[in-house]
């Protein structure tokens, strides 16, 4: 199984894939540079790949509360996101993790491909966005364009044009705090 191929049990189908993610881009003249590489699920696993690639990269965790709202938060690698503790920074209740269906049916991803780029399949906005301060300030940041053989790098001004483009503003947040 690929990891952009539903599994038989999902129905669902994504409007958008790697492919049309990057069309979409060139549509909308944003500016970005897409590296193809061998899957990656973990951070730690990327950490040669990512060495000759310029910019932040992220870690990106898709979560439920309590109350079943879904979260992404987007942050620099190298950041500690403390479940315990987030949940008072970015005003949820108890997180946990989201599990692959809920993620395949709001980001059109599969786990390991978590990505603030899956916003875009996320219509109906059911997901919010939280963005760590380090990489809302890095001039470069790495996403996965929604699949993890690949890295997709913006500039902070492409990015912050995706999610306008997207009709997302994220809650901003600073998780060196906790």
């Amino acid at each position: 199984m690929t990891q952009d191929k539903p599994t038989p049990h999902a129905t669902h189908v994504p409007a958008y894939d790697r492919d049309r993610l990057l069309a979409w881009m060139a549509e909308h003249d944003i500016a970005q540079t897409t590296h193809d590489h061998p899957a990656v699920f973990r951070v730690e696993e990327g950490l040669e790949l990512k060495a000759a690639m310029p910019g932040a990269h992220t870690k990106n965790l898709f979560l439920k509360d309590k109350k079943g709202r879904l979260w992404l938060i987007s942050a620099r690698q190298d950041t500690v996101i403390d479940l315990k503790r987030a949940p008072a920074l970015i005003g949820s209740d108890r997180l946990s993790f989201g599990n692959e269906a809920l993620m395949w049916e709001t980001l059109g991803v599969r786990p390991g491909s978590v990505t603030a780029l899956g916003l875009i399949n996320d219509t109906d906005h059911r997901v919010t966005f939280v963005l760590d301060q380090a990489l809302w300030d890095a001039d470069i940041v790495n996403f996965h364009p929604l699949t993890n053989t690949a890295t997709t790098a913006l500039e902070q001004e492409a990015f912050r044009k995706t999610l306008m483009l997207m009709g997302r503003k994220p809650l901003v947040m600073d998780f060196s705090a906790l």
